[in-house]
């Protein structure tokens, strides 16, 4: 933002950076940041899983602070913020911010670019947001192959990426490859918003059921994934879940002991 003072607070969940921060604020950055064509900003959407990344490996720790924006997709990381900042919960998950956008880029004539996941996800999602936001411009969707790719294969997706010159590039390689990955192309690209999205794009195409609101309120998504999807989510429901709650709970009682 022009004004540093009006930036939203930022805090850490396990050292992975939090912005207070709803998702109507997040869009008026946005709008900002392509109105403004600078250097490309990076949006991290990380819920508990991030956090707990972040918190046992450094370097994706120091991935995640080079971010311009940080906001909680998981209900838990939100609450833990703004337990530690003192104010209301606001949760921002990547699907509803794929939406939002889409809405807003109906109304400004933004473009969207969606990189990741799978040809088949990728083209019932574009189909599902046209039919939902008509006249929504997509400049280019591309899945890249799951291997490691060639240095003539990678320089070839970022200029693919540069010449269609959308104004938001969505990145939904998953966690920790979405982050690494965008950290090692900023520079190369010219994109003015780049936002990680996780599995946005899955939810977006209709193969994978959305947690209804009110499971997302009171922080039973993952238990709403676990029934619908285990074989996907099973590891970060029942291991990488409970170790976040341990951690972020005597990370808690820390800040509240220092802060006395």
């Amino acid at each position: 933002m022009t004004e540093q003072s009006a930036f939203p607070p930022c805090t850490e969940v396990l050292g992975a950076p939090v912005h207070i921060i709803d998702i109507e604020n997040v869009l008026r950055l946005m709008e900002q940041w392509i109105r403004e064509r600078g250097c490309p900003r990076w949006i991290a959407v990380t819920g508990s899983h991030g956090a707990l990344e972040a918190h046992k490996r450094a370097d994706f720790r120091a991935i995640l602070r080079t971010a311009d924006l940080s906001v909680p997709d998981g209900r838990w990381a939100a609450r833990v913020a703004a337990t530690k900042m003192s104010c209301p919960t606001h949760q921002v998950r990547g699907a509803d911010l794929v939406s939002a956008f889409c809405a807003l880029a109906i109304k400004k004539g933004f473009t969207n670019y969606f990189y990741g996941d799978t040809d088949e996800t990728l083209a019932l999602a574009s189909a599902r947001l046209k039919q939902q936001h008509p006249g929504l411009k997509i400049a280019g969707a591309y899945s890249p192959p799951f291997r490691e790719l060639t240095a003539d294969e990678d320089s070839q997706i970022v200029e693919m990426i540069n010449q269609a010159n959308p104004d938001v590039l969505w990145v939904a390689l998953g966690l920790p490859k979405q982050e690494r990955w965008i950290a090692s192309h900023r520079d190369r690209l010219t994109v003015p918003v780049i936002v990680a999205i996780g599995a946005a794009m899955k939810f977006h195409s209709g193969k994978v059921k959305p947690a209804p609101r009110w499971a997302s309120r009171v922080g039973f998504e993952w238990l709403w994934r676990l029934l619908n999807e285990p074989r996907t989510v099973w590891k970060r429901a029942l291991i990488y879940g409970p170790q976040f709650t341990a951690l972020s709970l005597l990370e808690l009682r820390r800040y509240k002991k220092r802060s006395r």
